[in-house]
């Protein structure tokens, strides 16, 4: 199957046409798209009919698919897959995650294999609004002022889903409780915030606001001030491509190399996506330049 891949931002993100992921691949489609995502970042796939199970099939090409923490969320027969919505039950009981991820952060970035990739595909979506926001870390890094630069070199930093849990909450509502069961599967890990990449080669900056909060052996107020400075380095519109929904979108990001955040949407609207998670390995320290 041929097909075609465009660019969507000045220096990632892309559009790959003409392929139909409904169907299995070949061995040797499969390796041409992998490639195309990976070294575009972002990848979308336009116009595609899925089922849950051709969606999580797709997704399991990649590797294994994560089980979500929120398992509330998950949709029955397919706990591969989260659902991101703003649908009620008849009960008045959320649907899926509603709130999910409005604030910059690198899907489960807090676990000790976080997630390689993610896979999400637009069901429902709204007029308006309710764009993903990326942020290029592998430019972020390369363009970062040789100050900084050296500071993160070789040093590690922590990672948490709850501990900024309040803090990310949005006007829209607030964040969904979490269970005492779900909070004692959730630690705080530490990651090199350089970050090599095992496909690619490529290293990438790997710190977000969204559960990055601590810098390993050093002092509380320096380590916040030098995530602070890395945070608005990385959002930067130069670093940023902005995804403006289609129905039918199957978008794809490399968690290894982006950051992302959901917009604002009129509630009245509903907006409600499949998610799949794809797990890795755990993160490598890039070498020093």
């Amino acid at each position: 199957m041929a097909f075609e891949v465009n660019r969507l931002g000045d220096r990632f993100a892309a559009e790959i046409v003409g392929i139909d992921l409904s169907r299995p691949l070949s061995d040797e489609e499969f390796a041409a798209v992998r490639e195309a995502w990976f070294d575009a970042g972002v990848a979308v796939f336009r116009d595609q009919h899925l089922t849950p199970a051709e969606q999580v099939a797709f997704s399991r090409r990649f590797g294994k698919p994560i089980v979500h923490v929120m398992s509330q969320f998950l949709l029955p027969g397919h706990p591969e897959i989260l659902l991101l919505s703003n649908k009620r039950h008849p009960d008045g009981t959320p649907v899926g995650f509603e709130d999910a991820g409005r604030y910059w952060h690198s899907d489960i970035s807090y676990d000790e294999r976080p997630a390689m990739g993610s896979h999400l595909y637009a069901v429902d979506i709204p007029p308006a609004g309710g764009d993903t926001v990326f942020a290029d870390m592998r430019h972020a890094l390369a363009t970062l002022p040789d100050d900084l630069r050296r500071r993160v070199d070789g040093r590690w930093a922590r990672h948490s889903y709850t501990r900024n849990w309040r803090r990310n909450e949005t006007v829209e509502g607030g964040r969904p409780a979490v269970s005492a069961e779900q909070r004692d599967r959730l630690r705080e890990v530490s990651h090199p915030m350089v970050r090599g990449n095992e496909d690619t080669g490529e290293e990438a900056l790997f710190v977000n606001p969204g559960f990055t909060f601590a810098v390993e052996d050093m002092d509380e107020a320096e380590g916040e001030a030098l995530l602070a400075a890395l945070f608005e380095h990385s959002t930067r519109e130069a670093f940023v491509y902005t995804h403006r929904w289609r129905p039918r979108d199957l978008l794809c990001w490399d968690n290894r190399t982006v950051m992302h955040r959901a917009t604002s949407y009129d509630p009245a609207h509903t907006r409600h996506m499949h998610r799949t998670t794809i797990a890795g390995g755990r993160p490598v320290q890039a070498a020093y330049r």
